[in-house]
């Protein structure tokens, strides 16, 4: 292994365990604020947040293409060593994020609140706490939208430590939130709705100090590159496609859940959300440190190790989510009762669909950063992009026709094992990837491990009666299968001979101490 390659190693696996810890913070405090937001709002109030802030979301598709841009832009001049290129690149990105701003602020003033007052399920007397909340959703999007190139910066460096940092804060402010809740007797929704959105900004203000203070090219200057300015906003023309879709598979399906079925249901999906987001964090953490390589491994024309990192993330990530996902997949209904005590109707369908979901679209996560990467994404978004946009025609179809609630996830799972297939056909091209090593070393060890690690925990599910004791034991197999058959089936044997040392090493560090 060369040397470049150990200190890459090293440094994904720092960043990793740092954004671990802010990720496992978050997550405690998420978990707990949510539980007392949904009993304190009501489970109305807590559906008419989600759908409501939904509809300022559905506009969010606009800059996340254009986040796209930015992160494989910043990536790629840092790979190639080009600061003054970096700082070029930097500047107009803050000029076309803040023209994204001014946008999402004219839709969300007109489009968005012609949707809410003429086609939203909303009790009459909450429309006006519904007003608020659209109004501070909107104002957060613009928070947002001008801070993604900040941690857009932070991220190419891979100075994940300012993540976890600023995550402390955020986590206290979210926990005052909750006291503020519970003393004040003013319209609960509205405040905090107004209180998320003074999170939002205080945390804005946090990144841009730190990026000022640490990166050169974060410092704003006056610069007018015509060409960069087309160059990118083309490359976000057409990431449109698949942002896009993936806001109608969204918010859209949470607009037709409210339409169809009312808010309840939109609460529903709300926890599903959160537990689905909460489990994600841990597969999303190790892919935000390892993607930034793969770019910069195809900006050094290294596309042997590229192929490599995508192998390895794609496994990893989805072994990873698995071993969180498989026992929550048994022991949905409990795990939510135990958490919420209210659980809305559905959301244990819905979680379970959406987690299945997640396993697939964990694996897509190489292929998507890979094209990011070369810069050439018009026939990959165009067709990815228009195969997910079936998704919102087809589940109102199902709907119309009397179809439960739950089968609008039904319809994702099956439209996104669908596009995992065109994204291989489409990227093979660009980096010289063939799709044979890519069952090969990604979908064949990981059927073999979902194959073979559900057989004992399925014989003790079914086997035992409902209660704290099933659980217990069906966590702890789900474990002790996932470890052994993900060790012996699921790795390499240079993987294994890694994993084995690093082990073998933590034990001699206890013994001796």
């Amino acid at each position: 292994m060369s040397t470049q390659t150990s200190d890459n190693n090293k440094r994904i696996a720092k960043n990793t365990l740092l954004l671990y810890f802010r990720m496992l913070l978050m997550m405690a405090v998420s978990l707990f604020t949510s539980r007392v937001v949904l009993n304190t709002l009501g489970v109305e109030d807590f559906g008419i947040y989600s759908v409501v802030g939904g509809v300022v979301g559905m506009f969010v598709f606009i800059n996340n293409s254009m986040s796209s841009a930015t992160q494989r832009y910043i990536t790629f001049a840092l790979g190639k060593g080009d600061k003054n290129r970096l700082q070029t690149i930097f500047s107009t990105t803050l000029q076309i994020h803040s023209l994204i701003a001014i946008i999402i602020v004219l839709l969300g003033e007109t489009v968005g609140l012609w949707f809410l007052y003429n086609k939203m399920q909303i009790p009459a007397d909450r429309m006006d706490a519904a007003l608020w909340v659209m109004q501070c959703s909107i104002v957060s999007m613009v928070v947002m939208i001008v801070s993604v190139p900040y941690n857009a910066d932070v991220i190419a460096h891979e100075k994940m430590s300012a993540f976890a940092y600023i995550s402390i804060l955020e986590v206290v402010l979210k926990l005052a939130i909750v006291y503020l809740l519970l003393v004040f007797s003013y319209d609960k929704l509205i405040l905090y709705a107004i209180l998320i959105l003074m999170i939002q900004i205080l945390i804005r203000f946090c990144y841009s100090i730190y990026c000022n203070k640490h990166f050169e090219e974060t410092r704003y200057k006056h610069v007018w590159d015509k060409k960069l300015f087309k160059e990118m906003t083309g490359f976000a023309g057409w990431s449109l496609f698949g942002n896009m879709a993936g806001v109608l598979f969204g918010q859209g399906l949470n607009m037709l859940l409210n339409v169809f079925f009312g808010p309840v249901v939109n609460a529903a999906r709300a926890v599903a959300v959160q537990v689905q987001g909460a489990i994600q964090q841990f597969v999303g953490n190790f892919q935000t440190a390892l993607n930034p390589q793969i770019t910069k491994t195809y900006a050094a024309g290294e596309l042997n190790e590229m192929h490599r990192l995508m192998f390895r993330s794609a496994r990893f990530s989805f072994y990873l989510l698995f071993f969180l996902s498989l026992p929550v997949l048994y022991e949905t209904d409990f795990i939510l009762t135990i958490w919420l005590k209210i659980v809305p109707e559905n959301a244990v369908a819905f979680l379970r669909i959406m987690i299945c979901t997640s396993l697939i679209y964990t694996i897509a996560n190489p292929l998507i950063i890979a094209n990011q990467a070369t810069g050439r994404v018009m026939k990959y978004q165009a067709v990815c992009g228009t195969i997910l946009l079936l998704i919102l025609p087809i589940s109102y179809l199902c709907l119309k026709m009397g179809c439960p609630a739950y089968s609008v996830f039904i319809v994702h799972f099956l439209i996104e094992s669908v596009t995992q297939v065109a994204r291989m056909i489409l990227l093979r091209p660009l980096i010289g990837l063939r799709i044979r090593d890519y069952f090969i070393y990604i979908y064949k060890p990981v059927l073999i491990v979902v194959g073979v690690s559900v057989i004992l925990p399925s014989i003790f599910y079914y086997s035992m009666n409902s209660g704290l004791l099933r659980v217990f034991t069906v966590f702890l197999m789900c474990v002790m299968s996932i470890a052994v058959t993900t060790y012996l089936l699921g790795l390499s044997v240079n993987e294994r001979s890694f994993v084995k040392s690093k082990v073998m090493a933590i034990f001699h560090k206890i013994k001796n101490t």
